[in-house]
């Protein structure tokens, strides 16, 4: 007999505004207990010196955390002027110190070049894998760490604010695997000044972003009341660039059983026009109801991955 799961059946993802000082596992744990959830996961780790989007998947959720990992992103960020950190943020130990305090013009002026495809090297301070173990680890018990550069894609970047001299605010549109640190690092390079990341928020994940955020405290007060499930987005608020196609119930029924659809004409036609190519993904509903995830591959439809939802 296979043994029964603690907790209840909650389907959905939940886009916390996590506060600072909090890390992304224990975010997670935190919203799973809230919800007495089965499962639960997250799309994309969020430093605890860092505050903002954490897109949480609960239940059948986490089967679309995959399409959350490469969504673009955008950060807003404060540059601290001054002193360089081995961690590249305020938490740091200071490895430099300069009295160079780049202008506005100067700035702006170095920003373009790193518009676009660029070369990155992460900061040693990261939580990629160096043989097996975390990179932070590795650098907090002194261990030298090199770290090879990687292509990533920055969409935007440009300042928004300058409270003052030794302080200046970017906010970056990116792709996948883009660190604000190696910005802020390279930046002040290229300036010949010493900075760090003094403040750090994420302020959009894909469609997730500040305008459907929540706070703990606000699901705190809603789980308290019974009303949790308040607090929860629909699971195909992370398939959201995926075209979708209505399908019938008997339709529905062999797809969830893994068999693969025929389609008519006109469905082909209306799917491939919102493709980049003859083929790719589908969501399929039925009765307004997220059923699956379907490749389309010469006119028939094949599960690819099936939600369990009512």
């Amino acid at each position: 007999m296979a043994r029964r799961k603690k907790g209840d059946i909650v389907n959905g993802w939940v886009c916390l505004d996590k506060p600072y000082e909090m890390g992304s596992t224990d975010a997670v744990t935190k919203v799973r207990r809230l919800f007495n959830a089965q499962k639960a996961g997250h799309a994309g780790t969020l430093d605890p010196l860092a505050s903002g989007i954490l897109p949480i998947a609960l239940g059948e959720a986490t089967k679309t955390v995959p399409f959350m990992m490469d969504a673009q992103k955008i950060y807003r960020f404060v540059i601290e002027w001054g002193t360089s950190t081995d961690s590249i943020d305020r938490e740091g130990t200071v490895i430099g110190t300069s009295d160079v305090r780049p202008t506005v013009e100067q700035v702006k002026a170095a920003l373009p070049q790193f518009v676009g495809e660029i070369d990155q090297v992460p900061p040693a301070f990261s939580a990629i894998r160096v043989n097996g173990e975390r990179a932070y680890d590795l650098a907090r018990e002194g261990v030298e760490v090199e770290l090879k550069s990687r292509r990533v894609t920055i969409h935007e970047v440009a300042v928004t604010d300058v409270p003052d001299a030794d302080h200046i605010e970017v906010t970056m549109r990116t792709g996948k695997g883009v660190y604000v640190r190696s910005l802020a690092r390279d930046l002040a390079a290229v300036l010949g000044a010493e900075g760090h990341v003094s403040v750090l928020r994420r302020e959009m994940v894909g469609t997730f972003s500040v305008q459907n955020a929540v706070t703990l405290d606000f699901l705190e007060d809603l789980a308290h009341k019974g009303r949790a499930s308040e607090g929860l987005l629909p699971v195909a608020t992370a398939l959201d660039d995926i075209p979708d196609l209505a399908v019938t119930e008997q339709e529905a029924l062999s797809l969830r059983q893994g068999r693969p659809i025929a389609l008519l004409p006109q469905q082909i036609e209306q799917l491939q026009s919102r493709l980049s190519s003859e083929e790719g993904l589908i969501s399929v509903y039925s009765d307004g109801t997220l059923v699956c995830l379907c490749n389309l591959k010469a006119g028939r439809l094949a599960p690819d991955r099936v939600f369990n939802l009512q």
